[in-house]
Parts: structure tokens; C-alpha cells; sequence
């Protein structure tokens, strides 16, 4: 189906009304007249006016014939021009009480004839005019911003989808990456092109897909993506787009676009945000929305009722599945769910590749490299790390994007932007950079941490220094002993300060809170201490008025608590003894460290290798996690 003919089938908006404005008309036509009229009388009645005391002149000259007083204060008549002698109109106006001007007429020999009238139609409506015309105005426009707030009154129950019609076309080759989502999406469109195929052998299409991942995976982007590759009607609208302050409006806003959607079949429906109509009903503290709940029963109903639903597919996107009501999942609504996933390393190198084409990149630039060292970022934050890259290089006025460009873009983004301009004492300086030293000599004594990238003294974001290991390669799951030894990494600070100053300072604050965090999860979650053992006291982290709860449930005693308290103190102290022993075996390295950040500010891992006497690392591989402080 062309695009042509998807535009020919959406119902075209109508004006907010269409009748004739006539109260706008006719005020108009009423101005025009008015001022012809005026014009015309202008024109008719515009005699030459003379001053009173050249009339008198005039009448003792016996150059006056006859004249008309109107309302005793207005004369009109005719004189005799004494140079030539013809008859001219006059018009003057007697400015007081004269009572000599009769027997000055009489003696003279003047006709005389008087009129009271008292003002006609016409000098009322001249007079009134600029009052009417303002009324008339203000008429016509209340009439109309009536006539639009009834029109918009009735708009309130339409849906607010709008037609996808292209701009620049997304495909399937434009999304890098995701390939087991590409592959779920491209049953859909195969279906609504070769439906045939499908209905022959008996096979159903799924009613609706759910895109299920992170933010910043690109779920929109697959959508955009299939309404590209489907060539049939695609309907886009929030989720967000249903609800109003009205009564009733989101039910009827899901019946209009699911009307839209059969008039335009085969047709694909895409609600983006779907959580913010489809959460549990009733869930939470003071239970459910009933605007909310109304919209979303209307939903249920028509993605699977009674009424033929032939030719739509629903495609849905959100980042919180877990209070995504029940009854929106199951099969016959949402039969699938495509999880969009955060990128493993060569998906990372194909999204930077993607990114890099609208960008003039240096030839030697290693996306291979680079994407090693960015584990964990989503499509959205490589698709930023990009545009960093290139507004370095734009402010240093290069042609082209370099690697040490996307090394300063990563740094910025993953540990925050440098405050060199931060003024801090000398004192504080060694403070920092002991700190910052603790946390980096553990990397090189044990055995299971992630090499380090880089440790800097230079604050970054809200922390003063910051110290971030990497990883050789993706990891999906940790063992035990990695996680003891970032344990003994995070408490590096703390035991580097109370072993050079016997005084830790406030800095060890969120290396404490993480370091806590993590212990606890061992005990709890994990079943990593012999106290507790192998048991789980997981408890979601999820506020009340989230969830379908409206209490949270205990789950284990209190014996059990103090057992858990206890075994985390275990976990952590053990993690501080061993690192104060490390720190203590090689105290001169540490003083090294530390003076040689206090003189250079950042080191990464080689200089420190060559610092300290360590073998230098043959594969020059950076990944990235940071364990920053």
C-alpha cells in the first residue's frame, strides 16, 4: 500500500465550523455603507461657511436674499456675490443671543424662514456607530470562540494518533545491532505483506508485541523501524495521550484510533509508554485511577473482544514491564514480548559505526577499541558519546574526529566533567591523592578484579578525585571472589587515609554506602556468606504506591536479622582487613603513587606500571566499568 493511498484514507480534519460567520459579514457590510453614506452626506451638505459678523455685513450691504434658521442657532441662505453678481450658498452659525438680528432682516428686506427638527435616523446611527460596531465586534467573536470550544468539546473523545508518513525512512539496516528483535519484528511485517502464506496453513499472527528493554535501547527506533520495512499504515501515539481530566475521554480515545486503525487495515498501532495506561488496576496506596482504569479496560476489550480485530497488530514500548496489568500480557493481547537488550561489544562497534557516519572521522579511529571500553551503555548513551567526540573536536577546530576526541567524550561521560578550575589547598590535594592511591594499588595484588583504566586527583562531577577500572571483556554475572575484591578496591580510600593520617575523612562516604550495599546483597540475595547460607531475603526496593501491595511483608525474624547484620559486618571487615594489609605491605608504593598524582594529576595504567616497577600489559585493550569513587 503506498503512501499515497495511506493519506487518502485518514479521515481529513474538518474546520472547527464550517458555516458562515454572518454576524462577522454583516458587520462588514454595515461599515461600507455607513461609511458611503457619511461620504455622500458630506459631500451634500458641505456649503461654505462664513463668520456670523460677515453675514451681518453682508445683510447691511443688502447682499442677503433669504435665508433658513434651523434650531435657532443655524443660518442657511443665499447672497448676492457684489463682484460678479451671482447667487452663492452660504452657511453660518449664530454664536449667541442676538435680538437684533429679526429687525436687522426685516429692515433689509431678508426672507426669513425657520424649521426645528430634531436629529434624523441617520445622524443618530453616525453617532452611535463606533459603540455599535465595537458590540457588533465583540458579538462576533464570542460566537465564534464559542463555536471553536464546542468544536473542541467534541474533539476531546478523538484519538490523537497521528499517521507515520515517512520523512526520512528507517529500516531494519538503519538499527545496528538487536538482531533477535529484528528477527521477532520481521515475522510481523512478513505476515501484513504475505498474509496468504500465513492464514493458509492455519497460523495466527500475534495480536500485539510488547518491546520490552532499558532506556535508551531503542525500542521507538525498532518501531520506526518496522513501520519503514511494513509499508502499511502506521499509527503512532503516548500512552500518555489517553488520559485527560475529563470523564470517559481515554475509553473513547481507544475506541476512535482502534476505529482508525480498521478503517486503514492492514494497519500497525504503536503506543509508545505504554505503562503510563496499562499499570496494574487497583495497584498501589488508595488504589487505582478510575479514568485510567476505564481507558485500560476499553483497551483490553479491543485488542481482544468480540468485534473482528482482522488487520491491526498493536505494537507497544515500555521500560517497566513488572506493573503492566495482568491482563494486558496474556495471550491473545500481547502474545509476545521482544526484549531489547543493552549491546554486547559488537553490537556496540555496528551502533558507533552508525553514528560515525554523519561525523568526519580520523582513518586510524579503532571502533573496535572503543567499544570495548564501553560496556554497559545503551544505544542512546553511544549515540552521545558520538556527538561529545565531535564537539571536542569542533572546539579545538579539527577536521576531523580522533580517537583521543572519543577517549575524552568516554572519560566525560562516564566519570563526569573535570573541574580544573576548582581551587583546593595543598593539604587537601595529599588528602585526595592518598585517597584516590588506596583505591588504585589494589588493582595490581589481587587476583579477580578488572584492570585499571585510569586514577585522577582532578574532581570530576561531585566527587574530587576518581579512580575507574575496566574489564577485558562483557560480563553477564560475577562470582564470589570478584566481588570481594571490589570490596577491598572500595574501601582503598578509607584504609589508605587511616593508615597515612589514623583520621578518614568524609570522602569515604559513598565508597561506605556501596561498599555496605554490596555486602548485603552477598548475604541476602546471593547466598555468598557460610553464616546465613544459601537463602534469599530479597525484598523489592519498589515504593508501596508502585506496586500491588499496600504493605510490605516481612520475611524473615528477627533472629535472622541480627544473623544477616552480623554477616555483613563479616563480609565488610574481612574486605577492610585485606586491603589494609595490602596497603601496608607496600607503603612506599603508596607514597609514590600518591606524589607522583599529586605532581601529575592523572594516570593511567601503564605510567602507573612504569611507576611502580609492574610488567607492562601486552594486549593495550581498554574496556570500561568503573569502579569510581
Amino acid at each position: 500500500m503506498s503512501d499515497n493511498n495511506v493519506n487518502n484514507k485518514l479521515p481529513r480534519r474538518k474546520p472547527v465550523d464550517g458555516r458562515v460567520d454572518f454576524g462577522f459579514v454583516f458587520f462588514l457590510v454595515m461599515l461600507a455603507i455607513t461609511g458611503i453614506f457619511y461620504f455622500l452626506n458630506n459631500k451634500l451638505t458641505s456649503l461654505p461657511e462664513i463668520p456670523y459678523s460677515s453675514f451681518l455685513l453682508a445683510v447691511e450691504g443688502n447682499q442677503v436674499l433669504e435665508i433658513e434658521i434651523t434650531n435657532d442657532y443655524l443660518i442657511e441662505g443665499v447672497f448676492v456675490s457684489p463682484e460678479t453678481g451671482e447667487h452663492n450658498f452660504f452657511k453660518t452659525v449664530i454664536p449667541y443671543n442676538d435680538s437684533q438680528l429679526m429687525p436687522l432682516l426685516e429692515n433689509h428686506g431678508v426672507k426669513v424662514s425657520g424649521l426645528k427638527k430634531g436629529p434624523s435616523f441617520f445622524d443618530v446611527l453616525l453617532e452611535s456607530l463606533p459603540l455599535l460596531l465595537i458590540m457588533m465586534l465583540v458579538f462576533s467573536l464570542m460566537m465564534r470562540q464559542n463555536a471553536a470550544a464546542n468544536a473542541k468539546g467534541m474533539q476531546f473523545g478523538k484519538s490523537r494518533a497521528r499517521l507515520y508518513n515517512g520523512g526520512k525512512k528507517v529500516t531494519f539496516a538503519d538499527v545496528a545491532g538487536q538482531e533477535e528483535a529484528k528477527s521477532e519484528l520481521a515475522d510481523i511485517i512478513d505476515f501484513l505483506k504475505n498474509p496468504k502464506k500465513y492464514t493458509a496453513i492455519g497460523a495466527k499472527i500475534p495480536t500485539g508485541v510488547l518491546l520490552v528493554g532499558n532506556p535508551g535501547t531503542g525500542k521507538t527506533l525498532l518501531a520506526r523501524a518496522v513501520a519503514g520495512e511494513a509499508g502499511v499504515s502506521f499509527l503512532h501515539i503516548s500512552g500518555s495521550d489517553f488520559v485527560e481530566m475529563f470523564v470517559g475521554v481515554g475509553a473513547s480515545r481507544v475506541r476512535d484510533l482502534f476505529e482508525q486503525g480498521r478503517r486503514m487495515a492492514p494497519a500497525i498501532i504503536f503506543i509508545d509508554e505504554i505503562d503510563a495506561v496499562g499499570r496494574s488496576r487497583g495497584a498501589g496506596l488508595g488504589g487505582g485511577h478510575d479514568e485510567r482504569e476505564q481507558t485500560l479496560n476499553q483497551m483490553l476489550v479491543e485488542m481482544d473482544g468480540f468485534e473482528n480485530k482482522d488487520g491491526i497488530i498493536v505494537l507497544a514500548a515500555t521500560n517497566r514491564p513488572d506493573v503492566l496489568d495482568p491482563a494486558l500480557l496474556r495471550p491473545g493481547r500481547f502474545d509476545r514480548q521482544v526484549t531489547v537488550a543493552l549491546p554486547d561489544i559488537k553490537e556496540r562497534e555496528a551502533i558507533l559505526k552508525v553514528h560515525s557516519t554523519k561525523v568526519p572521522v580520523a582513518e586510524n579511529v579503532d571502533f573496535g577499541r572503543i567499544a570495548r571500553a564501553t560496556p554497559g551503555m545503551s544505544g542512546a548513551e553511544l549515540s552521545n558519546l558520538v556527538n561529545e567526540a565531535a564537539l571536542f573536536a569542533a572546539g579545538k577546530n579539527q577536521e576531523n574526529v580522533t580517537e583521543a576526541d572519543f577517549e575524552l567524550a568516554r572519560d566525560k561521560l562516564l566519570m563526569g566533567v573535570a573541574r580544573e578550575s576548582m581551587v583546593i589547598s595543598e593539604k587537601e590535594k595529599k588528602m585526595i591523592a592518598y585517597h584516590e592511591a588506596g583505591h588504585a594499588l589494589p588493582y595490581y595484588y589481587l587476583d579477580n578484579a578488572s584492570p585499571l583504566h585510569k586514577v585522577s586527583v582532578i574532581p570530576r562531577g561531585r566527587a574530587l578525585g576518581v579512580t575507574v577500572g575496566i574489564p577485558e571483556e562483557d560480563s553477564y554475572y560475577h562470582t564470589r571472589s570478584w566481588l570481594e575484591d571490589q570490596l577491598v578496591i572500595l574501601f582503598g580510600g578509607y584504609a589508605a587515609e587511616t593508615l597515612v593520617y589514623q583520621d578518614p575523612t568524609t570522602g569515604t562516604q559513598n565508597d561506605l554506602h556501596r561498599a555496605t550495599e554490596l555486602a548485603r546483597r552477598m548475604v541476602c540475595q546471593w547466598g555468598m556468606s557460610e553464616e546465613v547460607g544459601a537463602v534469599s531475603y530479597h525484598q523489592e526496593d519498589e515504593p508501596v504506591f508502585m506496586g500491588r501491595d499496600l504493605v510490605r511483608h516481612k520475611t524473615n525474624s528477627e533472629e535472622t536479622a541480627r544473623k544477616i547484620d552480623a554477616a555483613v559486618e563479616t563480609v565488610l571487615s574481612q574486605a577492610r582487613q585485606r586491603c589494609s594489609h595490602i596497603l601496608s605491605q607496600h607503603r612506599d608504593q603508596l607514597d609514590t603513587l600518591a606524589q607522583a598524582l599529586i605532581e601529575q594529576e592523572t594516570l593511567d595504567d601503564e605510567e602507573i606500571r612504569q611507576l611502580l616497577g609492574f610488567p607492562s600489559r601486552n594486549s593495550g585493550a581498554e574496556s570500561t566499568v568503573v569502579p569510581t569513587i
